[in-house]
């Protein structure tokens, strides 16, 4: 459960989000606006890497300012590109970094690690250079480190914008499988064609809250 009150956030003389006041429950919402609408700064509300100006914002009973920390650890953030979240040599050494605060042992990381890696068909990947990957392998280890952590939320910020369309497809079948509640801002359409939800912005404000079929059909008519 995601609780925003109100939320405002003003960056300079800028007002990013105006008065948003949203429950998120469902397993999977996708946000859509145009560049500029406030959507990738409403995605990093979620897990606190951007705190309102004004409002409040709840996530699983926890204040994202008064207990980040907690939020952060139920929150998982997929960047756009998976290079910015790629900090070791190697793919099983990249996911193993995730762990280190968990002073797990050895063994019980490395199980993690192994199947992690295996659910999400990098197994045989895992010695190899982290930064040589195709891009939708780089997607999928930045995802591994992120549920090697078992957050309760994903949070994905244009996930495939990067991507060719097989890998767009295959980071689509990836999402349809989580168990987590996601969500995931994106400009492909079809990838939030069978969501349970969509939030529709323009400068700001949420001016589209429905299923898919009629939000998406305002956000094209709003584009138009």
């Amino acid at each position: 459960m995601i609780e925003l009150a109100d939320v405002g956030v003003r960056l300079g003389e800028r007002e990013v989000l105006k008065d948003v006041t949203l429950t998120l429950a469902e397993r999977r919402i996708g946000v859509v606006g145009a560049n500029g609408s406030g959507k990738s700064t409403l995605a990093r509300l979620l897990n606190g890497l951007v705190l309102p100006t004004s409002g409040a914002i709840r996530v699983l009973g926890h204040d994202t300012r008064r207990a980040g920390a907690q939020v952060r650890r139920a929150v998982g953030f997929l960047f756009t590109d998976p290079d910015a979240q790629i900090v070791m040599p190697t793919v099983a050494e990249d996911v193993a970094f995730s762990l280190r605060r968990g002073k797990l042992p050895r063994a019980e990381t490395e199980r993690r690690v192994k199947d992690i890696l295996s659910a999400y068909g990098l197994a045989g990947h895992a010695d190899h250079p982290a930064h040589q990957l195709s891009g939708g392998q780089k997607q999928l280890l930045a995802l591994c480190s992120i549920l090697v952590l078992q957050p309760e939320i994903l949070v994905m910020d244009e996930p495939t914008t990067l991507l060719d369309l097989r890998n767009s497809r295959h980071v689509a079948e990836v999402l349809r499988g989580l168990p987590q509640q996601a969500v995931v801002v994106s400009h492909d359409l079809d990838l939030l064609a069978d969501f349970d939800r969509i939030l529709v912005l323009d400068e700001g404000r949420v001016v589209a809250d429905d299923t898919p079929a009629p939000a998406l059909a305002h956000y094209r008519k709003l584009m138009a």
